[in-house]
């Protein structure tokens, strides 16, 4: 009888289950996408290398009491730090220096791509930071020590260029103000991310000697990034590279440091704070949807009951129970609750499979089951209070 009813009353059954699937739909897709946001950018984060510190003039977690022209006013990371720091601090693992130009050009005879990041970094770079060479070899010794022209270039910057990435090797290419390079490598493709934080398919590494005679240390945002050994916690290194980094700039006690020590989980506990934020408003938008959802089928439930007093009326002439009246408007209910659900998984399934690829979780599914769930509730205690519209049976 309560399948007869949906059939006989199609335009209303598919409002319903419109109402439902929209519902569970909003629910799994919000939170899913928020729970692959927040995972792909703390990958993203971890990709700067773990267990590391970034000695820079410039705090990257933005701090509104300390004026960004004091930041301005610190003196740059030098190369000759780099030494005096593995020299002080015993536990440091790697240390690499590095300076950077963003969005630049790369020239290969009469073809030119724009929007390319150059890299000058010291031999410990690749050692601290997570990516293979997918042809051709990384940088060798020799060319940090004597600042060669050989570079490593991004895989989209050898596909755009030369067609196929291995046909990059060997090849002499013009760089920012005219110097030639040699490529000699060709990383292996990354793929897109959210935060994309070296992009490393749409750069060139070169050695910093050699990217020093481009561009001045001063204009290219020079850093010492520095990994700890294994067994040293990350407050443990920045203890460390605080007495060493005061010492190297002369300070005396009652002067504030000139530098910053940014350090990737203090990061990612920043990101934490506002993911936490964004979900939120995630089971903001999440109960809403509950909430519409659970008044809609209720709703149709009160229009179905004063439909159908007559026959209410009728039945219990004949000696229907109350018990077996009350079913009759929970199974309806419970169809509706259970086909509307399976109808959001679906569209939610594609959504994440096909149109955005989002990682689905019991996180996000639970969520939507218990919303089916309380949806038919609300509907079994209004339904069970025997009171529709002022009609009682």
């Amino acid at each position: 009888m309560a399948l007869q009813e949906f059939r006989s009353n199609k335009l209303r059954t598919f409002l319903s289950l419109l109402g439902i699937t929209f519902g569970i739909f909003c629910i799994i897709s919000v939170l899913a996408t928020i729970s692959s946001m927040k995972t792909a950018i703390q990958n993203d984060i971890k990709s700067l290398g773990t267990n590391t510190v970034f000695i820079d003039k410039w705090e990257y977690r933005n701090d509104n009491n300390y004026p960004w022209w004091r930041y301005y006013k610190r003196p740059a990371p030098k190369f000759e730090e780099l030494k005096e720091l593995k020299d002080r601090v015993a536990v440091i693992k790697y240390a690499t220096f590095m300076t950077e130009i963003d969005q630049t050009s790369f020239d290969y005879q009469n073809d030119r791509l724009n929007g390319i990041n150059y890299y000058g970094v010291t031999e410990d770079f690749a050692n601290i930071e997570h990516f293979n060479i997918g042809y051709g070899r990384y940088l060798q010794q020799s060319e940090f020590d004597h600042g060669t022209n050989s570079l490593v270039i991004g895989f989209n910057v050898a596909e755009k260029i030369f067609g196929n990435p291995d046909h990059a090797l060997g090849k002499v290419v013009r760089l920012q103000g005219g110097k030639a390079g040699i490529v000699v490598g060709v990383i292996e493709k990354q793929g897109q991310s959210i935060m994309n934080m070296w992009a490393y398919d749409d750069c060139v590494i070169l050695p910093y000697k050699y990217l020093k005679q481009i561009v001045r240390d001063n204009d290219a945002q020079p850093k010492i990034i520095v990994q700890g050994k294994d067994h040293v916690s990350i407050p443990a290194l920045k203890e460390e590279l605080t007495g060493a980094m005061r010492s190297i700039h002369k300070l005396s006690p009652n002067q504030e440091d000139n530098y910053s020590l940014n350090d990737i989980e203090s990061f990612s506990k920043f990101m934490d704070g506002i993911f936490a934020n964004i979900n939120v408003g995630g089971w903001a938008i999440a109960a809403l949807s509950l909430i519409v959802g659970m008044f809609g089928v209720a709703n149709i439930m009160f229009v179905t009951v004063r439909e159908r007093t007559a026959q209410i009326g009728l039945k219990k002439a004949l000696g229907a129970k109350r018990g077996t009246i009350i079913s009759e408007f929970l199974l309806e209910s419970s169809f509706l609750c259970i086909i509307g659900g399976l109808f959001g998984l679906i569209a939610v399934f594609i959504l994440s499979t096909i149109l955005l690829p989002a990682a689905l979780s019991l996180f996000g599914i639970v969520p939507a089951i218990i919303f089916s769930i309380q949806t038919h509730v609300y509907c079994y205690f209004s339904t069970s209070r025997g009171k529709f519209h002022g009609i009682r049976y």
